[in-house]
């Protein structure tokens, strides 16, 4: 069904797009004409303007008496909507764009209203992010991690394999892709030193996760069962959960991550839906020991997801690729996550944003940190023209990209990036 509407779509899209009707994820953007922050689609080289469908009375069937769902600021008022008014909302705009529909195919003055080429508009922050919870959810990373710190005997922490692990992050420093990212400074305890120092970060880090945005939340006090946490959840999105490594080792302890993570944390501009994912589910991962009832998520909430991070320094011309990896390879779901942390009764909120942790694979090529690819600095990156690097430096860029792919089509996220400028 998916490939045949990709087929019928009247815009052209590429085979290597990462927006073809398969995809159509929501965004906000604006343009200089019109400086209005609105919601959006992206349909290959376009987005559509969903401001001025709404408008023109397109989605009057499914908004009944809501007024202005599509002119907001932000996607939080069409998120809290449902899961149901988000499918049917999915299906109008494939018959929309379908070749065989003359009412925007053919429609010269609707058209220029609505479909604007994506290189005039500027992106926006999608949502008003609440809350942030960064999970540890890879088994390979936090593997990694642990043997560097403890040992291989001691790798996983004797609670990793029952729960998914996280901690509550910083919303307010949640930013947009192509945000500059400021060398933070902060205490730091050099392992020969009897007392710690203040200033710059010297192990500037970037961690390859993914997110999920709640749509619509739950009360109080009641938990959100794992078999209905899909429910609950928008859509994904890219994130870059930067990280500073000398903070990070002398403050962790004993509450964990403060002042090395909440500097910043980017994601991509375009959320990209469960039903646009929902051809992509990977088999599930056998988890052992068997997790407890109210872990035990129905079928798989893995996704077959290609990530490639690239590193951009003032040497190079065109980014070098350092990493390539997988979604699939996660240890618990988003579902497991989800129903974990609302089993206490705690209340998730529309546009709380919850990240996968550091994403890393089976093999150095797929890992997903600095720390990891160099082994704590030991084995520098080699980059084009004799350049290494052990952690990032300042002036360069580091971009995310991730992509599903189907029979002759993509279903992507489009790319979250952000230069690292020096200390104030």
């Amino acid at each position: 069904m998916a490939d045949q509407l990709n087929l019928n779509c009247f815009i052209k899209t590429e085979k290597d797009s990462h927006f073809p009707l398969q995809n159509l994820p929501y965004g906000i953007f604006k343009t200089s004409d019109n400086p209005n922050p609105r919601a959006g689609t992206a349909i290959g080289k376009f987005i559509l303007d969903l401001s001025v469908l709404e408008s023109e009375g397109f989605f009057s069937d499914v908004f009944k008496d809501r007024k202005k769902i599509f002119s907001n600021s932000y996607l939080n008022l069409f998120m809290s909507l449902g899961s149901d008014v988000r499918k049917r909302i999915r299906k109008i705009l494939q018959h929309i764009l379908s070749i065989d529909n003359p009412a925007l195919k053919d429609n010269d003055s609707l058209r220029k209203q609505c479909l604007i080429d994506s290189g005039r508009c500027e992106m926006c922050m999608p949502v008003n992010v609440g809350d942030y919870t960064d999970f540890y959810s890879s088994k390979e990373h936090a593997t990694n991690v642990g043997i560097m710190f403890r040992g291989k005997d001691n790798a996983l922490m004797s609670n990793w394999l029952h729960l998914p692990v996280a901690y509550h992050g910083r919303a307010s420093s949640v930013v947009l892709s192509g945000t500059d990212i400021i060398r933070p400074k902060g205490q730091t305890k050099a392992d020969d030193a009897d007392m710690p120092t203040f200033g710059p970060t010297k192990l500037l880090d970037f961690e390859l996760e993914m997110g999920y945005f709640i749509g619509t939340g739950n009360k109080l006090g009641e938990p959100v069962p794992v078999e209905k946490a899909d429910e609950h959840i928008f859509g994904m999105v890219l994130v870059n959960d930067w990280s500073a490594r000398d903070i990070q080792k002398w403050e962790y302890v004993p509450l964990g991550p403060f002042l090395a993570k909440n500097f910043a944390t980017s994601i991509s501009p375009w959320i990209v839906t469960l039903e646009a994912l929902e051809p992509f589910k990977t088999k599930k991962i056998i988890q052992e020991p068997e997790p407890l009832p109210y872990l035990k998520s129905r079928g798989s909430w893995f996704y077959d997801i290609n990530l490639e991070v690239s590193l951009k320094t003032d040497k190079l011309n065109e980014p070098f690729v350092i990493s390539r990896s997988n979604y699939k390879y996660m240890y618990w779901d988003i579902c497991q996550q989800l129903a974990h942390h609302t089993v206490t009764g705690c209340n998730m909120r529309t546009g709380d944003l919850l990240a996968s942790g550091t994403i890393s694979g089976p093999d150095k090529s797929s890992y997903g940190s600095m720390l990891e690819l160099t082994w704590r600095g030991a084995e520098p990156v080699k980059l084009p023209g004799n350049e290494e690097r052990k952690f990032l430096a300042d002036g360069d860029e580091l971009i995310i990209s991730g992509w599903c792919d189907g029979n002759n089509y993509r279903v992507g996220f489009g790319e979250v990036k952000g230069k690292i400028l020096p200390a104030v």
